[in-house]
């Protein structure tokens, strides 16, 4: 995903969304993890929305887990360093930008862990409240659609579908 340092009008970007990797489990509550420097677009005009994360900045409390995380054998991140996701809003129409309000929307995309996209549709909430414009939605994808596979799945210390938390402030 390319996103430009220029912003126009419509379209809005920030460096600063957070997203949240939670794969715990009733054995193991270490495998969960947070990215607070995400790169995000939303662009009012067009429904488009993207997001692109860097895999070594989530952050584990455990360092052993964050070693396996971004080793060969889950998200290689010295191959694949970021994962993405580029979509669009459904019925766009519904969100009113200029009026402060709630707006609960379906997104619809792919996304693309270790060079393997799949589609994802979720819904999302739109907050704009004078003139900001807030974002999140969560999903879960299946750790093996992306070639995630292994022991600590397989022995119930890591979730096969892991929920993503993902908010921006645009």
């Amino acid at each position: 995903i390319a996103i430009t340092g220029s912003v126009i009008a419509q379209k809005a970007t920030t460096t600063s969304a957070v997203v949240t990797f939670d794969a715990t489990t009733p054995k193991d509550a270490l495998p969960k993890a947070e990215n607070k420097a995400v790169i995000a677009s939303l662009d009012k005009t067009t429904g488009a929305v993207a997001f692109e994360a860097a895999v070594n900045n989530f952050a584990f409390t455990n360092p052993m887990i964050q070693d396996h995380f971004n080793g060969e054998k889950w998200l290689h991140s010295t191959e694949f360093p970021k994962f993405t996701f580029s979509g669009k809003i459904v019925k766009l129409s519904e969100v009113k930008f200029n009026k402060n309000g709630s707006y609960t929307v379906e997104v619809s995309g792919n996304m693309t862990v270790k060079g393997i996209s799949k589609p994802v549709s979720t819904s999302a909430t739109i907050v704009v409240k004078d003139g900001a414009t807030t974002t999140s939605s969560a999903f879960s994808i299946v750790l093996a659609d992306y070639g995630i596979t292994g022991g600590a799945i397989d022995g119930g210390k890591v979730a096969p579908e892991p929920k993503i938390t993902v908010s921006a402030s645009f």
